[in-house]
């Protein structure tokens, strides 16, 4: 694959996928045809062709999520259906099914025999086991669920809506975000996007509460109207899916390809919500006072929590995320993490100029092996909003690594899309702490797929288990808490002075701030998620809603359906969305190795790059935690961090 991006077109995009799929088909004709019972006449044909279609996935469906020309991103839309379909309905093939169910697996090992126990798993859950009109009804399923899918995804992408407000009601929020919005309709109003930049500072700093809970209600209910129907649908087709192959309910079989399984996850989830809970009911309470200072009689709710977090952290740690973020200029903060990351990990950057891309916005940079000098990766940033682009922040592979026959091995390419908020002639680009560690977190990921050593390329890259695949970036977030660290290069965007050590030490004192009724929502988002995918077929989407916010010991925003717009629902985290805190306790655990050796020991890098980034799925994830950590991982770094250890 090319990495110049910049010449797609909806004919290049449409012909990428077809020129793939006729690939792809020669490969499993030459599989199924063949006379020797082996992994290699057999199987690896097989992965060689996923590997083809996961390439042009790397291309129109992924361009699909930042292309400037909507043309582009719709036919990129197209091609992820039909990649993904073409993808889901391999497996359903009786000729594959034949070709490795032959296979003489007694004298393999290694990534050979891996490969085929995964095929073999695979191709038992597409129900070969079952009675022809079963098995059919399950792949006409899963095809429908890769529509839904991707129609749910594209409705959050193209949604847009706003609130519009007076400029002489903008009371808390800083000059130059004011100065960075759109005009309104009206005269002297600005409008208020429903784009991270837009809105996690108002929410956070605008004194009127009456317009915090203007567009809150709008974010609530992103796509509502359209991703409601399809949410419901897609949770019935689930739920037959996992009938059909006997599965209790979709996430017991969705877990059957995870570390956890449903039981383990209540089990994690109910050894932590009692002390959060307690936790939370005094933050909360604090909150509460400070609400009824500014509004006596009234109750807090979902559209106060993130103002008053914000006003508490100023007054009872000095920490004002305005000041905070003149420290935090994205190109220092960029360089930075390459800095770090090269010294802890044994690599270097190089910027890549003159490679067309998608937008002027993207930068692409080479990944150089410190050692050998070998080029060994690529990857792009683009980390700007801008209409019609993805929304939130997230990695995307765009090209996995894999030994090639010629003996050379071909190197992975991964991408970075974010939306933070853009450098004008006059502003610098200033990131709040929790976006540098949004950054750094999606970074993990890139290191994760791109120092991959894994020859096959179906196991190589950030394709682990899908709850341990944040754990290589919750990791990243902890060296941004730390005070040697931040010193390192938290400088003043206009006089270059280094950010206070009051002020470092102040931050560094306030990650606990609130950490019950920040972390009860996440168990809220894992619950939701989970309790949709253990309902049965129809369950009361609202009522599980309303039932599970009550982890957030908030009342619930009426008449708002927010999981119309939780992407992760219908992008892979189906039943899985828990697998951001669970990978967290290991994230934690890790980190704790280079808090007793090191806190950027390269050392502890290289082993960490040998036995977490440089594996990928070659071995379960925890046979790479037992690696790295020389024991059984444990949660005792994660306890004392949001102060449960007790």
């Amino acid at each position: 694959m090319n990495y110049d991006l910049s010449g797609a077109t909806v004919d290049s995009v449409a012909a990428a996928a077809s020129s793939a799929i006729n690939k792809a088909e020669q490969l499993i004709s030459k599989a199924c045809a063949s006379p020797e019972p082996t992994y290699a006449a057999r199987v690896a044909p097989l992965d060689d062709a996923l590997i083809v279609i996961a390439d042009a996935g790397g291309y129109g469906p992924f361009l699909a999520n930042c292309h400037v020309d909507e043309a582009v991103r719709d036919a990129g839309n197209e091609t992820k259906e039909l990649l993904e379909k073409w993808s889901a309905d391999l497996v359903f093939r009786p000729e594959v099914h034949t070709a490795v169910s032959s296979v003489d697996t007694s004298k393999l090992s290694g990534l050979e025999a891996r490969s085929v126990k995964f095929w073999k798993r695979d191709l038992r859950r597409a129900g070969h086991q079952l009675d022809q009109p079963d098995q059919q009804e399950l792949q006409k399923l899963r095809a429908r669920l890769i529509e839904l899918e991707v129609a749910f995804s594209r409705n959050i992408a193209e949604f847009v809506d706003h609130i519009e407000v007076a400029r002489t009601d903008m009371a808390g929020l800083p000059d130059a975000y004011v100065a960075g919005l759109e005009a309104g309709v009206e005269p002297d109003t600005v409008r208020i996007t429903l784009d991270y930049p837009d809105y996690i500072p108002f929410m956070q700093q605008a004194t009127n509460r009456e317009n915090r809970k203007r567009l809150q209600h709008k974010y609530y209910n992103q796509a509502a109207g359209l991703n409601k129907p399809i949410l419901k649908e897609a949770i019935a087709a689930r739920a037959r899916i996992a009938e059909l192959l006997g599965y209790d309910t979709w996430a017991d079989h969705q877990m059957e390809l995870k570390m956890a399984d449903t039981a383990s996850v209540r089990r994690f989830y109910d050894s932590i919500v009692p002390g959060l809970t307690v936790r939370a009911e005094t933050e909360k309470a604090a909150l509460q006072q400070l609400l009824e200072h500014d509004h006596p009689g009234e109750q807090l709710s979902a559209w106060d929590w993130m103002y008053y977090d914000t006003q508490q952290a100023r007054s009872d740690f000095g920490v004002d995320q305005n000041v905070v973020a003149t420290y935090f200029p994205l190109e220092p903060v960029v360089r930075a993490m390459l800095d770090i990351t090269a010294e802890v990990f044994g690599i270097r950057y190089e910027r890549v100029d003159g490679i067309g891309t998608w937008h002027d916005d993207v930068r692409t940079f080479q990944i150089v092996d410190a050692a050998s000098e070998r080029h060994i990766a690529v990857f792009f940033l683009d980390l700007h909003p801008r209409k019609g682009k993805y929304t939130h922040a997230a990695c995307w592979s765009l090209q996995k690594g894999r030994r090639l026959s010629d003996g050379s091995y071909r190197q992975p390419f991964a991408g970075v899309l974010a939306n933070f908020t853009k450098p004008t002639e006059h502003t610098s680009s200033l990131l709040k702490h929790d976006e540098v560690l949004t950054l750094f977190h999606e970074f993990g990921h890139v290191l994760h797929e791109c120092l991959t050593e894994v020859e096959l390329g179906k196991l190589a890259g950030f394709d682990t288990e899908w709850d341990f695949v944040e754990a290589p970036s919750q990791i990243m977030e902890n060296w941004i808490w730390n005070v040697d660290v931040l010193k390192r290069f938290a400088m003043h965007h206009d006089t270059n002075e280094p950010i206070p050590a009051k002020l470092v030490e102040s931050l560094v004192a306030a990650r606990n701030h609130n950490v019950g009724l920040k972390l009860l929502r996440q168990v809220y988002y894992g619950n939701l998620d989970l309790d949709f995918h253990t309902s049965g077929p129809t369950p009361d989407l609202e009522a599980i809603d309303r039932a599970t916010h009550k982890f957030t010991l908030l009342p619930i925003h009426e008449d708002t359906f927010f999981a119309a717009g939780f992407g992760h629902l219908m992008g892979a985290y189906d039943a899985g969305y828990y697998g951001y805190l669970w990978s967290m306790v290991y994230g934690d655990d890790m980190f704790s190795v280079f808090q007793q050796e090191g806190i950027l020991s390269p050392g502890v890098g290289a082993r960490y790059r040998k036995e977490i980034l440089a594996t990928g799925a070659s071995r379960d994830a925890i046979d790479h935690l037992r690696a790295f950590l020389g024991r059984e991982p444990n949660a005792t770094a994660f306890m004392n961090k949001i102060g449960l250890a007790e």
